[in-house]
């Protein structure tokens, strides 16, 4: 069982290997013994320090090329400073050039072995290549020749977790309790490896020791409640979460898991009290919401979240967020009647009120009732006339119905509103291509591609529209692959250029393209089709029965053309 990483270890490492690589400002440098006659502010020109300093000057600047050419030239007049060597290589180290970094250490350690900073950097881009076993040795090289680095034992006991090598992991942070017996650090990570080893009893020692050293952390706090909860020590869960909240009042992740802690224990009104509290609270701050939404609807815990939303309803019963987020979750658990109840709960003044609006429509579209949802947004828009998103999705629903000549007028309608809406202009272009009117859709795509020159969609609609009347095949080709460098793997843009290779004759590189499209979407009968219309012009009759049969499977209508495809090689 892998260790998960946490923030405390995180935080840890970056800080000590920053303080592992800086520079020592404490040593001598040996001055050049060959010096000009004129110094500078006291130091001599043309000396290793002169030079030196110049690269601190340039360093500081955020120079970091010019750091290096002078600490270079440092190094020149002083070439047995290994102190100016390891400089060279952390400058290379923040300008992520590992290579030139390692080659410098490697030659430091070759003539003193037992440099610690060389074996640090070392240790540290051996780990960033991933070549764990090497940095570990340096890691541990180190600790055997200073057992006081603290930092190194971090470095190395993360390392081993990573690794998932918990004894080596464990054995190492005991070794940096027993010299460091203050190291909150290791203490904490010495329990987090007990957890991985069902030692729950050593685990909770652990915590409550790290806890001891340093009373202001929060995930060995966690750590036990995640422990307790195993146990089923409820007195503990409680205590621990009311300290947490002590702590910080505002802490909205406790009083979350402390009411839903309260409510599975059938203490409800403990925790109706909290959810309340949480509601009046997200009237003003967005946060709590983010929060349910993060816990609990992200990780689709929708029995959780709605618990945790009607507690807080309760609390805030006109709050738009709280009624579109419990929407949502309604949805989630395919209840889509009381999401729809809480959609209609969103107040225009919103921000969510297009979102719910639309929503609404969608879900009575979802369930076959596409009549609903236009009466229902008709009505929306007879209220609020002036929102473009109402109008888009009223358009594309009448497209749905095959009413084009009312979603050639809702979708003007939005145009007269706002008439650079992209989404629009591209949803009127389908409309026009459906209704069989080819000029009018070119002409919508290409001014979604006026306003916004990489917009993939109409780049590959107006491609795939060239390509499939036959025409402008040049330009088609140039459109879906423009397409495809703004979505490389996508399937129906992949098709699109298979076909325009189709149209062209092409058909070997048609049938590359093709498959890449069938192995990216393979359930689609169109490009199914067209896998079979390219294997029957390259002879591969077989296969292309095999991909007509396939497409004929997933075709809901329009059926007849490709049962005589297949008559016709079947001679059935």
């Amino acid at each position: 069982m892998k260790v998960s990483s946490l923030n405390l270890a995180i935080v840890i490492m970056v800080i000590l290997f920053l303080s592992g690589c800086a520079p020592d400002r404490k040593k001598t440098l040996r001055l050049d013994e060959k010096q000009t006659d004129t110094a500078v502010d006291g130091v001599e020109p043309e000396s290793s320090y002169f030079y030196f300093t110049e690269a601190q000057l340039h360093r500081n600047k955020g120079d970091l090329d010019k750091a290096i050419q002078y600490l270079n030239k440092a190094i020149q007049h002083d070439p047995e400073s290994s102190y100016l060597q390891l400089e060279l290589a952390v400058l290379y180290l923040q300008q992520k050039d590992n290579t030139s970094a390692l080659n410098i250490v490697e030659k430091v350690i070759k003539k003193d072995p037992e440099n610690i900073k060389a074996l640090i950097i070392y240790g540290k881009v051996k780990q960033e290549a991933k070549n764990f076993e090497a940095s570990e040795k340096a890691y541990e090289k180190i600790i055997n020749i200073d057992p006081k680095q603290k930092n190194i034992y971090l470095l190395l006991g993360g390392l081993y977790m990573q690794e998932d090598k918990l004894d080596s992991a464990l054995k190492t942070f005991q070794k940096l309790v027993h010299n460091f017996p203050e190291s909150y650090a290791g203490h904490f990570f010495i329990g987090k490896i007990y957890v991985a080893q069902d030692n729950l009893v050593g685990a909770e020692t652990e915590f409550k020791k790290t806890l001891e050293l340093n009373s202001d952390l929060e995930e060995p706090r966690y750590e036990l409640l995640n422990l307790y909860k195993t146990l089923g020590k409820e007195k503990e869960i409680v205590r621990l979460y009311k300290s947490l909240l002590a702590k910080d009042p505002q802490n909205i992740l406790a009083a979350m898991e402390l009411g839903y802690f309260y409510y599975q224990k059938g203490k409800k009104k403990d925790a109706e009290k909290i959810f309340k509290e949480l509601g009046n609270r997200s009237i003003v701050e967005t946060e709590v919401v983010r929060t349910v939404v993060q816990l609990y609807l992200d990780k689709k815990k929708y029995d959780e979240a709605v618990v945790i939303l009607q507690g807080m309803l309760k609390g805030a019963p006109k709050n738009s967020d709280l009624h579109y987020v419990i929407a949502v979750t309604f949805d989630g658990k395919k209840d889509w009647e009381k999401a729809i109840g809480h959609f209609k709960k969103v107040t225009s003044d919103s921000k969510f009120y297009s979102e719910a609006t639309v929503h609404i429509a969608f879900l009575y579209q979802k369930h076959n009732n596409t009549q609903k949802a236009i009466d229902y947004l008709k009505g929306v828009i007879k209220d609020t006339p002036d929102n473009p998103d109402f109008l888009l999705y009223l358009g594309s629903l009448y497209e749905e119905e095959e009413e084009f000549e009312k979603a050639e007028n809702v979708l003007k309608q939005g145009l007269s509103i706002e008439p650079n809406n992209s989404g629009i202009h591209f949803r009127l272009g389908v409309v026009y291509d459906k209704w069989g009117k080819k000029k009018s859709s070119i002409a919508q795509m290409k001014t979604v591609i006026s306003i916004e020159p990489k917009n993939a969609n109409a780049l590959n609609y107006l491609g795939y529209t060239y390509a499939d009347m036959g025409e402008n095949l040049d330009e088609a080709e140039r459109l879906i692959k423009a397409a495809l460098e703004e979505k490389p793997d996508d399937g129906y843009i992949t098709d699109s250029l298979g076909w325009v290779y189709f149209k062209k004759g092409l058909f070997n590189k048609a049938v590359k393209y093709l498959e890449k499209a069938v192995s990216l979407v393979p359930d689609d009968p169109i490009i199914l089709e067209h896998m079979g219309d390219a294997y029957f012009k390259i002879s591969h009759k077989e296969k292309a029965l095999q991909f007509y049969k396939r497409s004929l499977s997933k075709k809901k209508k329009d059926k007849e053309h490709l049962e005589k495809k297949i008559q016709e090689l079947t001679g059935k």
